[in-house]
């Protein structure tokens, strides 16, 4: 790989469920320049950890030097980086757009190939909730376009590590969780 080249790179990190640990986490990319494209943050199911999945773009020693950063920060429990491995992304929009009689079966017609639903209508907008990957929600929007979206809300990228898919007549041996402290350098 090219280490000039500006890539995407999702990272998720297990953070204590504190207040004003997103604030710094997210003070640490604005501070040094950097750009943060997509943010979630969510309680895992321990009640005092949270995840944050972020999307961001930088060259190999970028990504490196914000991961070791996100390390230094006292409440970062673990930093992982999705970028060269298999996992699992999602994305959740809510479009909102103009439905008029000659363009409602389009609509329904559009809903049902990507597999979206129709959330809540009104005598002049359908609200479409579709949960995908960037480009299931940007091919969506594409189609939708010309027939008048009026708002858009976006719940940015959330990402899980694929499970391995090799089948074994052994017992595996059970990892720590992933909320341990473990992961911390």
């Amino acid at each position: 790989m090219d280490n000039n080249h500006d890539q995407k790179h999702t990272i998720s990190a297990l953070v204590d469920n504190e207040p004003g640990v997103l604030s710094r986490v997210t003070g640490l990319f604005s501070g040094r320049g950097f750009n943060i494209e997509s943010l979630c943050v969510a309680e895992t199911m321990d009640p005092l950890v949270s995840r944050i999945t972020l999307v961001t773009r930088g060259n190999d020693q970028i990504i490196e030097q914000i991961t070791k950063q996100l390390y230094k920060l006292v409440n970062v429990i673990k930093v992982i980086d999705f970028t060269d491995t298999e996992f699992v992304e999602r994305e959740m929009a809510l479009i909102k757009v103009r439905a008029e009689a000659q363009t409602r079966a389009e609509i329904l017609r559009i809903v049902d190939i990507f597999r979206c639903k129709v959330v809540d209508v009104s005598p002049q907008f359908y609200t479409i909730e579709v949960t995908g990957n960037d480009s299931k929600i940007t091919a969506i929007l594409d189609l939708l376009n010309h027939l008048g979206i009026k708002e858009i809300a976006r719940t940015g990228a959330i990402a899980m590590a694929r499970s391995k898919k090799e089948i074994s007549s052994k017992r595996e041996k059970v990892g720590p969780s992933e909320t341990g402290k473990e992961g911390k350098k």
